[in-house]
């Protein structure tokens, strides 16, 4: 059995100003954090408002090399599957292969109203 080492990685809980954020970003891999993983709301949940995901970790893989990049989680909802299967599949291969998806089934009401809000 092929043992792996254990990895450490963060969670990004606030959307710091940009040049701020790509720094906490350098500064994860730096520290040498495997994964920096972003959540993914439409609406400000308890930690405040996000970016959106899979464009705020194209810019973290334009400023890392070794860092994995990943979603916890995106919404199965908010997105149609064979265009997030693209867009995933892109940033996989812009990063040289470092992404990491989780992807689940949305829970927080406030985000299904104000998507319904929106349509």
């Amino acid at each position: 059995m092929r043992q792996r080492p254990f990895r450490f990685g963060l969670i990004n809980e606030h959307m710091l100003p940009p040049p701020t954020w790509l720094d906490h970003v350098r500064r994860a891999e730096v520290l040498g954090y495997a994964t920096f993983l972003l959540r993914d709301h439409i609406v400000p949940d308890y930690f405040g408002d996000q970016y959106a995901p899979l464009i705020a970790l194209a810019a973290a893989a334009g400023i890392t090399s070794r860092l994995r990049l990943g979603t916890m989680v995106l919404a199965n909802d908010f997105r149609h599957p064979a265009l997030l299967a693209k867009e995933i599949a892109t940033l996989d291969a812009l990063s040289g292969g470092r992404v990491e998806v989780g992807i689940g089934a949305g829970w927080l009401r406030s985000e299904y109203e104000a998507a319904r809000a929106a349509l």
